[in-house]
């Protein structure tokens, strides 16, 4: 299966940049991470529990498809560390994303934290028998009984039928125990997606939805996003920073003081996540990171002040122009 390649901050400060430029970018997110390390990070409530949920979460998409490195293991316990001890506890994987599953497990059972993190994989295929035996193969791989969220993955690739047996077996699942949650992705072709989820969503009561959604894809924003709060699901967001195409658009350029002064976003990484995290629909946005020092910024683009409508729609519009 061919993989899309997704970019870490890192390796953005180092495409095309001079070793002064990117010094200069790294020095301002670790001052920036200093800030308001004591505040919460901001919670929100899933809709069918009131269970509260940190913002901030972890996507695993390659960066955590790393098998056996023990390097980058190292790396990747320090991230994890950051999140769980920083207030957060959404960790995002997939059978799909390589050797991430197995990682994250082996991860969760070194430190001892698997009871401090809110655990959602998925699963895809066409066949009911093979959709069970993948969600019991994901229990060996994560190290787990049981699941927070277990989602279905990328639905729009099923007839209506098939969904409609997967979600039974799920609730099956969720009946007994094992899941807690449980939700659908769709992430290919977001605008045509939207329509497939808005469906679903008016069909099944479903817990979440995942979907794309940064200040470059904001399709969402046009009648999905209601439609999910309307009914009572959580949405969780994944390429926040669609796949690094933002931190290249602004690359070599500050962030305007007036986001530093209105709403507390000393870094393109928090400019970018606080304008997901102001829309109340928005239960958690999943960046990746394999950086202690990103993960912690991630973190406190929940700690401060968000930017209010007028401010996003000025934020959508300083964006577009650069």
């Amino acid at each position: 299966m061919t993989s899309t390649r997704y970019y870490t901050r890192r390796e953005m400060l180092a495409l095309g940049a001079s070793a002064v430029v990117t010094t200069a970018a790294s020095t301002a997110i670790n001052s920036a991470s200093a800030q308001s390390v004591t505040a919460p990070v901001l919670s929100r409530a899933i809709p069918r529990s009131g269970e509260k949920l940190p913002v901030i979460g972890l996507g695993t998409a390659i960066i955590f498809d790393i098998g056996s490195d023990t390097v980058q293991r190292a790396e990747r316990t320090k991230v994890i560390h950051t999140l769980v001890d920083g207030g957060a506890k959404l960790i995002d994987t997939a059978p799909s994303y390589g050797t991430a599953e197995s990682v994250v497990g082996d991860l969760l059972a070194d430190m001892k934290v698997r009871d401090k993190v809110f655990l959602a994989t998925k699963v895809r295929s066409n066949d009911n028998n093979a959709f069970a035996a993948q969600m019991k193969e994901s229990q060996k791989r994560l190290r787990t009984p049981k699941f927070d969220l277990m989602q279905m993955h990328n639905v729009g690739f099923l007839d209506r039928a098939m969904v409609a047996s997967q979600l039974a077996i799920l609730r099956e699942w969720k009946a007994q125990g094992v899941l807690r949650y449980i939700g659908v992705t769709h992430s290919q072709d977001q605008p045509r997606a939207n329509e497939r989820l808005i469906e679903l969503l008016r069909n099944d009561k479903l817990d979440f939805i995942q979907v794309n959604y940064s200040m470059a894809e904001r399709s969402v924003e046009e009648r999905l996003l209601a439609v999910a709060a309307e009914n009572g699901t959580a949405v969780l967001c994944n390429l926040p920073f669609a796949r690094a195409a933002l931190f290249r658009a602004v690359q070599g350029k500050p962030v305007p003081d007036w986001a530093k002064a209105e709403f507390d976003a000393p870094t393109w990484g928090q400019f970018f996540l606080k304008y997901l995290l102001a829309h109340e629909a928005i239960n958690a946005v999943l960046p990746g990171t394999d950086k202690v020092e990103y993960m912690v910024d991630n973190l406190n683009a929940a700690r401060t002040r968000l930017p209010n409508a007028a401010q996003r729609k000025r934020m959508v519009e300083f964006i577009g122009q650069v």
